[in-house]
């Protein structure tokens, strides 16, 4: 990490590590006007993540997962689920590693290759966490398994094969209301991925 000559006396409290890691982080910033401020945060780590849209031209269909996730239930989410591209966190992985291995968990499809789009802070105000934004285009012999995700992770992941038009219109009608998955269809709108 660059030093930044705007921050300094950075003291960070480890106030939980249960699943993540969650910090409170003091630190002196330099204001426009030449003083210095104390200020604080709470800072999440949960590591960097990668996502990706599986698209297929000839079909004019995409892959979407569908899952449970309770910080959207307790947030006005009425039952919890998301319809969301297939993402994961890197753990150790470089993210094309990390998102040819989430695809073939959740989705059971085997990328050999994909393409990477974008990088972006997913909440820069709270969370550390960088995802990687990809796009990989499948076919139905890439189809290895049924998907879902992993057990030994609990996860329990509906698998959608829809039409692009559709995902187009649950993007535009509020049924998609994950980041990735919004930033990924507007890329594949924008770049013409699916004509």
């Amino acid at each position: 990490m660059k030093p930044s000559n705007k921050i300094k006396n950075i003291e960070k409290t480890l106030l939980s590590d249960n699943y993540y890691i969650l910090n409170k982080v003091n630190f002196d910033y330099l204001m426009p006007d030449g003083r210095w401020v104390n200020q604080m945060r709470e800072v999440y780590d949960r590591g960097d993540g990668a996502g990706i849209l599986l698209y297929n031209k000839e079909k004019r269909t995409v892959i979407l997962v569908k899952q449970f996730r309770m910080p959207t239930y307790l947030n006005d989410n009425e039952d919890g689920f998301l319809v969301e591209v297939a993402a994961g966190i890197l753990d150790k992985d470089n993210p094309e590693e990390c998102i040819i291995r989430e695809t073939e968990e959740e989705t059971g499809y085997r990328l050999k290759e994909v393409k990477k789009v974008y990088e972006s802070y997913s909440s820069p105000g709270v969370m550390t966490e960088k995802m990687h934004f990809f796009v990989g285009e499948y076919t139905d012999d890439m189809k290895v398994g049924e998907g879902g995700g992993l057990d030994s992770e609990a996860e329990d992941i509906e698998v959608m094969e829809i039409s692009f038009d559709r995902a187009v219109e649950m993007l535009n009608n509020g049924e998609i209301v994950d980041t990735r998955t919004i930033v990924l269809l507007q890329y594949a709108i924008i770049h013409k991925l699916i004509e």
